[in-house]
């Protein structure tokens, strides 16, 4: 007797597997990126449990003033970066911390100390207490300060066209810092904890060296060649938050398609699907004299 196999037709039965919502920490929160970066994650919750915390619950000084921040209490921590138990607090349970809190200015060597040295090193030792999978790290531009001093990027900076060679090495992450204050220093460092936390302690680390973000608007004449609008940066935080899981250490310059752009931004596309969507020249006409 021929004994046909049975076939049990279950995939109407299985139901479609939803990923668990990612805890995401957003350091700085009240800030300009960090407020757009907190307010994407809240803005879908079914991704994310998105918490926040800075060192007020109010705008930061370089948030624009026609801005109305919605600072949830029951997801917002208000706690200084260098206060380790407060940090550490704020950390527990989070699957990635987007640490965007700093002091931006560097003018006050013991503010850079608090803030961008011992409340960097709490981020990123409370995250490891606090078993974090992945910390998305605030670098800056500014590590690369010394690169644009030099030609031919000294000349793409000021737009002296006729100096810019059609074929010259664009400055890639690879590429030896050159910071030229002590705010660029400060991003040094950050970038070196993500390489210790990565390496010793298994967190998987992405440095993103952002780029200007001027109220969404580059300063004309200069700062068209650094510019990043608010939407690409924020493109850059998310899918660096979701990039895969091989990526255990990297770092990206979060920078727009500027038609004088003098760093790579392609080793972002290829690692994590960063496509710019603005450049600086679509704000303003850089080539006709401003009056």
């Amino acid at each position: 007797m021929n004994c046909a196999p049975v076939i049990r037709h279950t995939s109407k039965l299985r139901k479609k597997r939803t990923l668990p919502k990612l805890r995401v920490l957003v350091t700085g929160a009240s800030g300009q990126i960090g407020y757009l970066t907190f307010k994407r994650l809240l803005d879908q919750p079914e991704k994310y449990d998105a918490f926040g915390i800075d060192r007020k619950q109010a705008p930061s000084e370089r948030v624009p003033d026609d801005w109305s921040l919605d600072l949830p209490n029951n997801r917002f921590s208000v706690a200084n970066l260098s206060d380790f138990e407060a940090v550490q607090t704020a950390t527990e349970g989070m699957d990635v911390v987007v640490h965007l809190g700093a002091d931006p200015e560097g003018r006050e060597w013991e503010s850079v100390l608090q803030n961008n040295i011992i409340g960097t090193y709490n981020v990123f030792e409370t995250s490891r207490l606090s078993g974090v999978k992945r910390i998305v790290a605030a670098s800056s531009i500014m590590v690369s300060a010394g690169h644009r001093q030099q030609e031919p990027y000294k000349a793409m900076m000021e737009r002296r066209l006729d100096d810019i060679p059609s074929d010259f090495e664009l400055i890639s992450p690879a590429i030896p810092a050159e910071p030229r204050g002590i705010y660029g220093a400060s991003k040094v460092w950050t970038e070196s904890l993500a390489r210790v936390y990565s390496n010793a302690h298994g967190l998987s680390c992405i440095n993103i060296r952002i780029g200007q973000v001027e109220r969404d608007r580059p300063r004309p004449p200069q700062g068209a060649d650094i510019y990043v609008s608010q939407r690409d940066i924020i493109q850059m935080i998310e899918k660096s938050i979701n990039a895969p899981e091989f990526v255990r250490f990297d770092t990206f310059y979060g920078m727009s398609n500027n038609d004088h752009r003098w760093v790579d931004i392609d080793h972002g596309r290829d690692v994590i699907g960063f496509v710019p969507e603005d450049r600086a020249e679509n704000n303003h006409d850089y080539e006709t004299p401003t009056l």
